[in-house]
């Protein structure tokens, strides 16, 4: 499955050498192997969405854009239309109820979704957006082993396998690679001279190219300065990124943010509830915390979410996605859009002078939220 077919800077495609290491490797096992390319599919629905998020001031998360419209979708209809394929397989690291082969498989149930056995290499953040009709038809043969079992079984398989066990894992973006994040946007995204603007003084403290550089929680290396400053807020409309001074400052941390366009891989939660206790991660090197979830009475569909922290999260990321989970089963996720922090900078921007250089350009709406109350 060919999803990107531009090669960087260096001259160098990774997408051409790992197709030959599946052709060899299909060669060697004695089965078809068919090439397919979906750079269209992954340019609409992956690629461009993650420009626009960049350039909107959010920051967005392309694996599970991939997974959901390419990977678990294109490829997935393809796999059924073309080759008259009743599942697929994959290698992500992750679970299911009708178990690694489809052997617990039943028309009657949803299938439900649950963290991979080994804990580092779990993988269910990306697939939190699949859909029901894709999970029930998919096989997750690894899902069930760690890491180094899966390493060890392959150089097992003797020597012409030993290189496919020693290849190094992919990590980042794939379209990416190698390059710096900052070479590959100014390719797509023209830069735009902006502002770092203290959150406490709302002085301006330095000069960057452009909010799409940027997420928050990224140390934002301006210099001159004593100690390091944080990127907290970003503007795309003035091109202005609020910054603060420290790791530990309070403008950083949220215990509390919004859910949009919640996706239940296995439906709504049955029976109704207004309130769930639930564990929560946006990002996938980070372990899961616990969370108070209020869905809104008003929503059927339970789209919309107020999540509540029990401890204070650093640089909870508008864009990205909240993932949750009850124990092992990844329940799915939804958007991440106002957070805490988002008032507290709005509270600290209302109270500079009004001669302030940042008043009158950060003027911070934030979006009206129902009272909540909650206990951490």
């Amino acid at each position: 499955m060919r999803n990107w077919d531009l090669t960087d800077e260096t001259g160098h495609c990774q997408a051409d050498k790992d197709c030959e290491d599946a052709a060899e490797i299909c060669r060697k096992i004695g089965i078809p192997f068919h090439e397919v390319n979906f750079v269209k599919e992954y340019w609409t629905h992956v690629f461009t969405p993650l420009l626009e998020d960049y350039q909107n001031g959010l920051t967005p998360n392309p694996d599970i854009l991939c997974n959901r419209h390419v990977k678990f979708s294109s490829f997935f209809q393809y796999a059924r239309e073309k080759h008259n394929a009743d599942a697929i397989a994959t290698g992500h690291y992750a679970r299911t109820s009708f178990g690694p082969f489809l052997e617990r498989s039943s028309p009657e149930k949803n299938c439900l979704l649950f963290k991979g056995v080994d804990p580092l290499k779990d993988q269910t953040l990306f697939l939190s957006q699949i859909s029901q009709e894709a999970l029930r038809c998919t096989m997750f043969p690894i899902g069930e082993m760690h890491k180094r079992v899966v390493k060890t079984t392959a150089r097992q398989l003797g020597s012409e396998f030993k290189q496919y066990a020693h290849k190094k894992e992919s990590m980042g973006i794939c379209f990416i690679g190698p390059r710096k994040f900052s070479n590959f946007m100014r390719e797509y995204c023209p830069p735009q001279r902006g502002r770092f603007i203290d959150v406490d003084t709302g002085k301006v403290v330095g000069q960057h190219e452009g909010v799409q550089m940027y997420t928050l929680g990224q140390r934002s290396l301006i210099s001159g300065v004593g100690a390091p400053y944080f990127v907290a807020q970003k503007y795309p409309k003035t091109q202005d990124i609020v910054v603060a001074l420290g790791h530990d400052h309070p403008a950083m941390y949220s215990s509390t943010f919004e859910v949009d366009e919640m996706h239940w891989i296995s439906g709504t939660p049955v029976p109704p509830r207004d309130e769930m206790e639930l564990d929560f991660r946006f990002q996938h090197a980070h372990p899961v915390v616990p969370c108070r979830v209020r869905l809104d009475p008003e929503d059927p569909q339970k789209k919309r979410l107020t999540v509540v922290l029990t401890v204070k999260q650093f640089a909870v990321t508008p864009g990205q996605y909240a993932v949750f989970y009850d124990g092992d089963q990844c329940l799915g996720s939804g958007r991440i859009g106002a957070t805490e922090a988002t008032k507290f900078i709005s509270g600290i921007v209302s109270g500079l002078p009004d001669e302030s250089p940042v008043k009158d350009r950060l003027r911070i709406k934030v979006p009206e939220r129902r009272a909540v109350t909650a206990s951490c």
